[in-house]
């Protein structure tokens, strides 16, 4: 199922050509992008996704439409989907620099589709993941901002060459690491580790995306009484931890089994605690 609507809420046809070919988009990835989770029709952190849309096209030094040409947009897409059959969505909002030598206007669209079984498959059994280096060093955000590090971008080739990687491995994810060994983000989430009643998150000044999904769990721990913590994290502490998730917008939270082939905790009562966390927001 896909849904394809424009920012003026006019909905298209998902199955019509919408880019041109000399769309910047297309030819370099010049763009930014969002993918939400709307479930029963409520789109979930959708503020905090448009504030990240808005940032990542700041560093890119990019027009975005409006937050309220969004909005509608948005709800374009969610009306026109069949919530009695599918209670879930995943929900993305893209925006190109626009064609090659225009005027400057963006190409801006929102889409839903519907939830892979595969993705499914992963939220009820966990996952295994293996470590891949990402060739960055944890001050490398700051020190070469045009590098891009913590902006969501349409530049996914590498994330998906590491995805790639990790099924020749066996393996249902990555877990980017940098040139010191620290734990750093998956290709498409958040790493969040669980040491007595702390949740622990990599520091987005390494380089990684500010996680929406995450930074909504470690609100619901706080008002629950655990403690949280955003600081470096060596891939050892993975292998130490109580427990370790991945945090994404349409996997929610996902156990980790298996970090390079080793087993490593993953108790199904912890499991069931800290996504019972993240699932009290809403």
């Amino acid at each position: 199922m896909r849904v394809l609507a424009l920012l003026d809420g006019s909905v298209a046809d998902p199955e019509s050509p919408l880019l041109r070919a000399d769309d910047l988009g297309v030819q370099r990835g010049d763009g930014v992008f969002e993918t939400i989770l709307v479930v029963d029709g409520r789109p979930r952190e959708l503020e905090a996704h448009l504030d990240r849309l808005e940032r990542s096209a700041r560093l890119l030094e990019m027009t975005l439409p409006e937050r309220a040409d969004w909005e509608r947009a948005v709800r374009a897409v969610t009306d026109q989907w069949p919530w009695d059959a599918e209670s879930e969505m995943a929900l993305k909002l893209v925006c190109t620099r626009g064609v090659d030598g225009g005027d400057g206007t963006p190409t801006a669209f929102a889409s839903g589709q519907s939830i892979s079984a595969e993705l499914l498959r992963k939220r009820a059994e966990g996952i295994s993941v293996v470590t891949l280096e990402r060739g960055i060093d944890p001050g490398m955000m700051e020190r070469a901002p045009w590098l891009l590090l913590s902006a969501k971008t349409l530049s996914y080739a590498v994330n998906m060459a590491a995805l790639r990687e990790a099924e020749r491995r066996g393996a249902d994810e990555v877990v980017f690491t940098a040139t010191d060994d620290s734990v750093l983000e998956g290709p498409t989430s958040n790493v969040v580790l669980v040491e007595g009643d702390t949740l622990v998150t990599p520091p987005p000044s390494a380089g990684i995306l500010r996680g929406t999904t995450q930074g909504a769990l470690f609100a619901a721990a706080s008002e629950a009484g655990w403690n949280t913590a955003v600081e470096p994290v060596s891939v050892e502490r993975l292998h130490r931890a109580d427990g370790v998730w991945l945090a994404s917008s349409i996997r929610r939270i996902v156990q980790v089994h298996t970090v390079d082939g080793a087993a490593i905790r993953a108790d199904r009562e912890l499991d069931e605690r800290v996504r019972q966390l993240y699932e009290s927001l809403y």
